[in-house]
Parts: structure tokens; C-alpha cells; sequence
């Protein structure tokens, strides 16, 4: 098989089981080859014969699936949380322009959307700290004027220009205010965008701090064409920047498993 029609052939195996149970009953489409199992076998089947290393292809496949086909955190109900932490999601550039290095952007529709669940977990749960980076936590005290709300706020350098404040970023900043707190760091609800919230759950957890999705809350999923950030203005978009990110830091972690001496 030519490698430039790999993706044509994956695609094509993970399919049809789809395109032949059409107009079947749950039970007549029900097979060996549905569900999550069918889907690992065949991404098996399909990188052994291209790779023709069965081996490699059995460590690659399941990375494959975590990374591609899974896109939803693990969960816990709300009362297991000892506080909020919520990342943002894209922004807008400045109102009446300007150079976007060196004025703040704005929040954007999207974080606002962020910050309506962020106040609909407190309303379940009034006494939970939150943390949430800045777009956030602008409209919780604008709309909601909500008090015990921590701010991520970005890095603003001497000349006004703003370092981007990553995933990662926020994580780090969260866990520093979390070990000063009286109980300890305790367990996170992690509120994100809905295809970034898997990468959130699992950055939170990177950082040593014990973290979850809100059982039975949903998240925002509609995307800002007017976001000033590109890639979070369209999911296909957005969705290869994500597994980038994913990749990025499973590769780090996968040298150091394999190395851990260098």
C-alpha cells in the first residue's frame, strides 16, 4: 500500500461497517467489529499492513484512537469538586484595531459562554473557588459580579506586548495558588470548550493536581469566526491544532518513559 493512500484505506475500513449497517435495527447492525473494540482492530489490522511491523503497530494503534477518536474527558459529579478551574477559548482582537501585540485582546462570545456554565456550577455548588483565566473571569464579574473568583491573568511585558498564556500556562499558575490553600490542593472542575476540554482535564492532571469534567454539564461548542486566534475560529481547524498539542506532549512523555536518563 502507498503511503499517500493510507488515509484513504484507514478511513475507508473504519467505515463501511457504518455504510453496511444503514437501514439495519440496533441488533441486525450490532456485530464483533462495532463499538470501540471493532474500531481498535481495524485501525490494528490497517497499520500492521502498512507499516508490515505487527508490533509497532499494536503500540501505535491505541495511541492512535486516544489522540483521534477519543475527545471526552472522564468525569465526576459535583459534589466530588474542591474547586473550579476554567480555561479559555479563543478572543477578540481589540475594539477600533490597533496593534494586537500590545492591546489586550477582549474576551469574545466564547468566554462568555464559559462563564454562563462556570455560574451554573455555582449555583449548584455556591461555596466552590474558582479559577479561571482572565477572558473568563472578566465576565463573571461584569455579568454575574461573582465573588472568590481567582484571575489567570497573561504575562504583559515592559513594552505592552502579551505572552500568550497557554494551557499549560494557566495549569501552573492554578497549582501554585492551590497549595497555599487551607485544605490542600484537592480535586479540580475543569471547565473548557468542548473539544478542548479533554486536553484541559488531562494538562490539570499533568500539573499533580486531581481533575474531572462536571458530570452532566455541558460545555460550549459553537465556534467565533471573528476569534483572534485562527485556529480557534473553525473546528476541523482547531481539531488538528488540538491533536498537535496532544502529540506534543505524549511524544515528551513517551522519550522520557523509554529514556528517563536522556
Amino acid at each position: 500500500m502507498q503511503r499517500r493512500d493510507f488515509a484513504t484505506a484507514l478511513v475507508t475500513a473504519l467505515t463501511a461497517p457504518a455504510v453496511l449497517g444503514v437501514g439495519a435495527t440496533p441488533a441486525q447492525a450490532a456485530g464483533p467489529d462495532t463499538g470501540q473494540g471493532g474500531l481498535d482492530r481495524r485501525m490494528l489490522a490497517a497499520l500492521t499492513a502498512e507499516l508490515d511491523d505487527r508490533e509497532t503497530a499494536k503500540a501505535l494503534a491505541p495511541l492512535l484512537h486516544d489522540v483521534g477518536f477519543d475527545w471526552h474527558p472522564p468525569t465526576a459529579p459535583l459534589k466530588d469538586f474542591d474547586f473550579v478551574l476554567a480555561y479559555g477559548f479563543g478572543n477578540r482582537p481589540p475594539a477600533g484595531g490597533g496593534d494586537p501585540t500590545k492591546v489586550r485582546y477582549e474576551p469574545g462570545p466564547v468566554n462568555e459562554e464559559l462563564a454562563d456554565t462556570v455560574a451554573r456550577i455555582r449555583a449548584a455548588r455556591p461555596r466552590l473557588p474558582v479559577y479561571a483565566q482572565w477572558e473568563i473571569a472578566r465576565f463573571l464579574d461584569s455579568k454575574y459580579g461573582m465573588s472568590g473568583v481567582t484571575s489567570i491573568e497573561p504575562v504583559i511585558e515592559d513594552d505592552g506586548t502579551i505572552t500568550y498564556l497557554s494551557t499549560d500556562g494557566v495549569a501552573a499558575q492554578v497549582l501554585e495558588y492551590r497549595k497555599q490553600a487551607p485544605g490542600g490542593i484537592g480535586t479540580a472542575c475543569v471547565v473548557g470548550f468542548r473539544d478542548h476540554h479533554k486536553r484541559c482535564v488531562l494538562t490539570t492532571r499533568d500539573r499533580a493536581m486531581t481533575a474531572y469534567a462536571p458530570e452532566g454539564i455541558a460545555m460550549p461548542h459553537t465556534y467565533d469566526p471573528e476569534s483572534g486566534q485562527a485556529w480557534t475560529r473553525r473546528r476541523d481547524l482547531y481539531l488538528v491544532h488540538d491533536m498537535l498539542a496532544q502529540w506534543t506532549t505524549l511524544r515528551a512523555k513517551l522519550i522520557t518513559a523509554a529514556y528517563p536518563n536522556g
